[in-house]
C-alpha cells in the first residue's frame, strides 16, 4: 500500500509539473520576453528612435556594402534609407528611402521606381508600432498563440505566432530560456515580382542602449535576397520632424 501512495504521489506530481508547462500561453511569452528586453517601463521612456549602421547585400556578384539609416516615432511613424553603389551590377548608385507616416506610405526607389506602398506591405507597415510592436498587439487587434518548441540552431525556442487582423501573420522565435527574440518568419506580398515572398530575419549581438536590449545586427534572407544590417549607432529621445515620415509634397 505504500508503495502504491508513493507512485501515486509522483504520478500527482508529475502531472501537476505538466499542468504548469502547458499553463504557459502566448501572452505570457511575450510579457517575459518584454522584460527580457528592458521592461515595459524603460520602454515607456522612448520618445523616438534613430538607428545607423551598414547594410552588406548578397548578389551573384559578390557582397556589396553600404548604408542603412532608420527613424521611428511613436505610435507608428518609420523612414528607412538606404544606399549602396551597384555599379558591378550594371545598375549603378541605388537609394531606397522608404517612408510611413502611420497610415500612408511612400517609397523613392531609384532602382524600381517611385511608387505608394499599397496591399499586403502596406497592411504589414500598419501592423507596427514604435517602441515595439510586442507591447501593443492586442489593441490593435492581432491574436498570438503558442505552437510549441521548435529549435533554433542550438537553442530551443517557443513558437508564437501573430495574426493580424489583416496583412501577414507572424511566426516568431522566443529563445525558451531566456525569452529573447530569435528570428521571425513571414510571408509577403512583393507586387513587382508579382509573388509571395518568405522572408526569414535573426535577431543578433543583442546590446543595451538606455535600459533597452537592441539587437545590432539583423541577418534578413528570402529566395530572392539576403542581406544582413549590422548597427553603428542607437539614439533615443532625439527630436524628429514628424514630416520626414510623410510623402513627398513632390510625389503627391
Amino acid at each position: 500500500m505504500r508503495l502504491a501512495g508513493i507512485r501515486l504521489a509522483m504520478a500527482v506530481s508529475l502531472l501537476a509539473s505538466a499542468q504548469v508547462v502547458a499553463a504557459q500561453t502566448a501572452d505570457e511569452v511575450v510579457e517575459k520576453s518584454i522584460a527580457a528586453l528592458g521592461g515595459r517601463a524603460a520602454f515607456a521612456k522612448l520618445t523616438s528612435r534613430t538607428t545607423v549602421g551598414t547594410i552588406a547585400l548578397s548578389t551573384p556578384a559578390g557582397e556589396i556594402a553600404g548604408s542603412a539609416e532608420l527613424f521611428e516615432m511613436p505610435p507608428n511613424k518609420t523612414r528607412s534609407l538606404i544606399k549602396a553603389d551597384l555599379t558591378s551590377l550594371g545598375a549603378g548608385p541605388m537609394t531606397i528611402d522608404q517612408r510611413f507616416d502611420g497610415s500612408v506610405g511612400y517609397v523613392l526607389d531609384t532602382l524600381q521606381g517611385n511608387r505608394d506602398i499599397t496591399g499586403n506591405q502596406l497592411d504589414n507597415q500598419r501592423n507596427g508600432s514604435f517602441p515595439h510592436p510586442f507591447l501593443n498587439y492586442k489593441s490593435l487587434g492581432t491574436t498570438a498563440q503558442l505552437k510549441g518548441k521548435e529549435k533554433v540552431g542550438d537553442r530551443d525556442a517557443f513558437v508564437v505566432i501573430f495574426d493580424p487582423t489583416s496583412g501577414s501573420a507572424i511566426r516568431q522565435y522566443f529563445d525558451a530560456e531566456t525569452y529573447m527574440p530569435l528570428k521571425s518568419v513571414v510571408t509577403v506580398n512583393v507586387p513587382q515580382l508579382g509573388q509571395d515572398v518568405e522572408q526569414t530575419t535573426e535577431f543578433l549581438d543583442y546590446r543595451e542602449v538606455d535600459g533597452i536590449k537592441i539587437p545590432f545586427r539583423l541577418k534578413i534572407s528570402s529566395s530572392v535576397q539576403s542581406f544582413t544590417i549590422t548597427t553603428t549607432k542607437v539614439e533615443h529621445n532625439v527630436k524628429l520632424d514628424p514630416s520626414m515620415f510623410v510623402k513627398p509634397a513632390a510625389q503627391q
